[in-house]
């Protein structure tokens, strides 16, 4: 395939990767830094479900503004969670250390909760309503996505 064809598919799939759902989201419980995390018991909240791991350069960019997120959009009814992948949870604690998460970090190194909601490239994020179903899905980050993903939250925690 040619370059150009390739680029082309690229922006296909990043447009692709925020088409709307409207089935409930595949429930789990994984451990986390302070017990265990169920994702049903945060239904009443909007979800902002983040794929990551160490080795994952765009998720180095991803954490100060889910930082940021959590800090302005938390006492409104905003979760962020993010699923680290790594096999070697050491190697999470390391990029947490240079990478701070001020919000809920979960670790699932056998990789099964990937595998349900189809994430295919680090990071992978989902948007959860407050109903509990999946409202949209989005691959990769990049700064000129911000706008729209903040847009995505405000919009969500206004129903």
């Amino acid at each position: 395939m040619k370059k150009s064809a390739l680029t082309l598919m690229a922006l296909l799939l990043s447009l692709i990767a925020s088409v709307a759902y409207s089935d409930p989201a595949p429930d789990f419980t994984l451990p986390a830094d302070q017990g265990e995390i169920h994702l049903n018991d945060l239904k009443g909240k909007v979800v902002y479900l983040d794929f990551w791991a160490s080795w994952c350069g765009p998720c180095r960019k991803s954490f100060p503004w889910m930082n940021d997120m959590q800090s302005r959009y938390g006492d409104k009814g905003l979760v962020i969670l993010a699923v680290n992948l790594d096999n070697d949870i050491a190697a999470a604690k390391q990029f947490l250390e240079k990478y701070p998460a001020h919000f809920q970090v979960a670790y699932d190194p056998g990789g099964k909760v990937p595998a349900l909601y189809g994430v295919k490239g680090m990071p992978s994020s989902f948007f959860i309503n407050l109903d509990g179903q999946l409202h949209s899905a989005h691959q990769g980050f990049h700064d000129k996505d911000t706008a729209a993903l903040e847009a995505t939250i405000q919009s969500l925690l206004a129903k």
